[in-house]
C-alpha cells in the first residue's frame, strides 16, 4: 500500500536495530531508524542488486521522493546506472565548485604572464581583483551566465569607465576560453554580449606638443619638490619617451651606463621585442644621480613604501597634477606623443628612427620587423640632439651644450 504524508510524518522508530522499511511501491521505501527517516530505492543493474539513496525526510517530501524514484527509473530504462549517475553528478558539482572564475583567472594569469609586459600584467591583475572577482569571482565558471557578466560590466560603465568595461570584457573572454580548453566551461559566454555596452569613445592621451609650452613644463619639472624618485622619473620621461610602465619598472641590471645603453627585455615590451634605448648625456646624469639612492636594489625607481616593487603607475601622473597640469593637458604617456610630434615636425628627424625609438612596429622593404640594434648609432645621435633641444627649451634660449673632450 502506498504511503501517505500523514503516515510519513507520524511514523516512529520502533527500536529495531536495523530500522524499519515502509514500502511505497515501485521499489521506493522509507527507512525509519534511530537517527532519522531516509528514502531508499532498490534496483538491479548488470545483474547486481543495488540501493539508491534519495534523501532524508522532511527535507525530501514524499512527493519529491517519488519524483526522484521516477527519474531513476527513466535512467534505468536508458540502461544508465542511477547510482553511478548520482556519483558522477556529485563529482561534477565538486569540480565546478573548485573551478571558480577566480581560480581559472589566476591560473590563466600565471600561465600567460611571460607573454606580456610587467605593466600589462599588473593592469590585468588589478582589473580582476577590483572589478571582476567581487562580482563573479566566487562563482563556478561553468555556471556563469551572460547576464551576470553584463551586470558586472554595467557597474564599470556606470562610473564612466566605458573603455575599461570593454577591455575587461575582452579579459573575461580570455579566461572563459582558457577554461573551455581545460574542460572547466562549455563556452565563452561573453560572445552573447556583443553591443551590450555602448562603444568606447577613443580618447587620445593628452600631450603638450607646442615647444614653448613644453619649455614651461620642463622648467616646472626642474622645480618639482616631490619625492626624489618621482622627481628623477619625471626628468627622465621626456628624454627617453618610453611607455610609463617600461620607465617605472627600470632595473639596474638592464643598464650599461658605461656604454650609455638601456636594454629592456622583451617581456616588458608591448610588442615582445627587446628594446635598446641609447642614453643621452642628460639621461646618464639622472641615472648616476640615482645610483647612491637605489643602486643597491633591483629597481631604479622603487616604490616609496617598499624596495621590492617598482614605482606605482600613478606616480608620474600624480606629480603632473601636483604641478598644475590636468589630465586634459599632459599625461605620463603623453611624453611619447610630445617627442613624436616635435622631433618630426620641428626638428625634422627621420621618422623611421623616431618610430624605432618609440618601439613601434617598423618593417623594412622585405617586411622584416625592427630589431633592437636597428640604426642604433643614428638613434643615439638623434637622442642626444633631442636632449640638447630640451635643454634649449628649458632655458628659454639657444643653449650650446658643453661636451667634455677626450
Amino acid at each position: 500500500m502506498a504511503l501517505t504524508d500523514t503516515f510519513v510524518k507520524q511514523v516512529k522508530h520502533s527500536g529495531a536495530k536495523a530500522g524499519e522499511k515502509h514500502g511505497d511501491g515501485q521499489a521506493l521505501y522509507l527507512l525509519v531508524s534511530a537517527t532519522g527517516k531516509y528514502w531508499r530505492m532498490n534496483y538491479r543493474f548488470d545483474g547486481k542488486q543495488k540501493t539508491l539513496s534519495l534523501g532524508t525526510y522532511p527535507a525530501v517530501s514524499l512527493l519529491k521522493a517519488r519524483k526522484k524514484r521516477d527519474a531513476a527509473q527513466e535512467l534505468l530504462a536508458d540502461k544508465i546506472d542511477p547510482g553511478q549517475a548520482k556519483r558522477d553528478d556529485k563529482l561534477a558539482r565538486a569540480d565546478a565548485a573548485a573551478n571558480t572564475f577566480e581560480s581559472m583567472a589566476r591560473a590563466w594569469l600565471e600561465k600567460t604572464e611571460s607573454s606580456r609586459a610587467a605593466s600589462t600584467h599588473e593592469k590585468l591583475s588589478t582589473w580582476l581583483k577590483k572589478d571582476v572577482f567581487p562580482s563573479i569571482g566566487s562563482k563556478p565558471i561553468s555556471t556563469i551566465k551572460p547576464p551576470e557578466v553584463l551586470a558586472m560590466l554595467q557597474k564599470i560603465e556606470a562610473r564612466g569607465a566605458v573603455d575599461s568595461a570593454h577591455q575587461i570584457k575582452r579579459l573575461c573572454a580570455r579566461v572563459f576560453r582558457f577554461a573551455v580548453g581545460l574542460g572547466a566551461a562549455e563556452r565563452d559566454v561573453t560572445v552573447d554580449l556583443k553591443n551590450a555596452i555602448p562603444p568606447a569613445i577613443e580618447v587620445h592621451r593628452a600631450a603638450i606638443t607646442d615647444p614653448q609650452q613644453l619649455g614651461g613644463l620642463l622648467r616646472a619639472i626642474d622645480s618639482y619638490s616631490g619625492h626624489a624618485y618621482a622627481a628623477a622619473a619625471l626628468k627622465l620621461s621626456p628624454l627617453v619617451f618610453l611607455r610609463p610602465g617600461e620607465l617605472r619598472s627600470a632595473e639596474w641590471s638592464e643598464l650599461d651606463l658605461d656604454a650609455a645603453e638601456w636594454r629592456i627585455p622583451a617581456t616588458k615590451m608591448k610588442l615582445r621585442i627587446e628594446h635598446m634605448v641609447p642614453l643621452s648625456a642628460q639621461a646618464l646624469a639622472i641615472f648616476r644621480a640615482m645610483q647612491p639612492m637605489t643602486g643597491q636594489g633591483k629597481y631604479v625607481f622603487p616604490s616609496i613604501r617598499t624596495l621590492d616593487r617598482c614605482m606605482s603607475e600613478n606616480t608620474i601622473n600624480a606629480a603632473l597634477r601636483g604641478m598644475g597640469y590636468s589630465k586634459e593637458v599632459m599625461t605620463a604617456h603623453g611624453f611619447r606623443a610630445t617627442a613624436r610630434t616635435i622631433m618630426d615636425e620641428v626638428l625634422n628627424e627621420r621618422v623611421d628612427l623616431i618610430e624605432h625609438q618609440l618601439a613601434h612596429k617598423v618593417t623594412d622593404a622585405n617586411g622584416t620587423a625592427y630589431n633592437r640594434t636597428k640604426h642604433l648609432p643614428a638613434r643615439g645621435e638623434m637622442m642626444q640632439r633631442w636632449a640638447d633641444y630640451l635643454d634649449k627649451l628649458r632655458a628659454g634660449a639657444e643653449v650650446i651644450p658643453i661636451r667634455a673632450t677626450i
